[in-house]
C-alpha cells in the first residue's frame, strides 16, 4: 500500500529514501521462527525462500514477500513490514478463500486500509519489531496517507478500517490485537 490515501495496488512500491539505505527491519534482521511462529497462530506458513531466488506470489517483485494460499514467501532481505502487510491479507481472509488466493489477495480498498493498520499490530506480537518500527518502516519504505505519516493514519484517519477489523473479531473494541489460540 504505497498511494496518499489507502488504496490497493496503484503501482510499484516507491521505495523511498530509508529503503534505498537499507534502513527497514528485514526478515534477516529477527528471528524467523518467532515471525514463523505468529502466523502459525493464524493457520498460516513462513516459507524461507533462497537469498538468490525470486520469491513466488509477489506482487512486486524484488524483496517484497508473496502469498499462495496459506503460506507467505520471504527471503532474509524481505522488509518485515512487506512481510506482515502480505500476511495480514491472508489473516483477514476466511481460511476457506485462502487457498485460492495466489499472489494478490487485495479484496477491496476496506481491506487494505486494514491490513495497514493490523500489521502494525502485528509487529507489537513480535520481539525486537513493535508498532513504531513498523510504521516508521512503511513510511521509509514510500507509503504515504493524507495526514503525512503512517503514524498519523493509525492514531488519528483510521476510523473506518478500525471498525472493519472489530468486526470481523481481529482487534477488540479499544484497539487491542485479538490474538488466536
Amino acid at each position: 500500500m504505497h498511494p496518499a490515501t489507502p488504496h490497493p495496488r496503484p503501482g510499484p512500491p516507491l521505495e523511498g529514501d530509508g529503503a534505498k539505505h537499507g534502513r527497514v527491519l528485514r526478515l534477516r534482521d529477527i528471528v524467523f521462527a518467532d515471525v514463523a511462529a505468529l502466523l502459525a497462530r493464524y493457520d498460516l506458513r513462513l516459507e524461507r525462500v533462497a537469498d538468490d531466488a525470486p520469491i513466488p506470489g509477489s506482487y512486486w517483485g524484488d524483496s517484497e514477500a508473496g502469498v499462495i494460499g496459506h503460506a507467505v514467501y520471504a527471503r532474509d532481505d524481505t522488509p518485515v513490514h512487506s512481510l506482515l502487510h502480505e500476511a495480514c491479507h491472508l489473516i483477514v481472509l476466511p481460511p476457506g478463500r485462502r487457498a485460492a488466493v495466489h499472489t494478490d489477495a487485495t479484496d477491496s480498498v476496506e481491506e487494505e486500509d486494514a491490513v495497514c493498520l493490523l500489521q502494525a499490530l502485528l509487529g507489537d506480537a513480535l520481539p525486537g519489531v513493535g508498532r513504531a518500527r513498523v510504521l516508521s518502516d512503511m513510511d521509509a519504505w514510500g507509503y504515504t496517507f493524507r495526514l503525512g505519516s503512517a503514524a498519523a493514519y493509525f492514531e488519528r484517519d483510521a476510523d473506518a478500517a478500525w471498525a472493519w477489523l472489530v468486526e470481523r473479531g481481529l482487534v477488540t473494541a479499544d484497539r487491542t490485537l485479538r490474538l488466536p489460540g
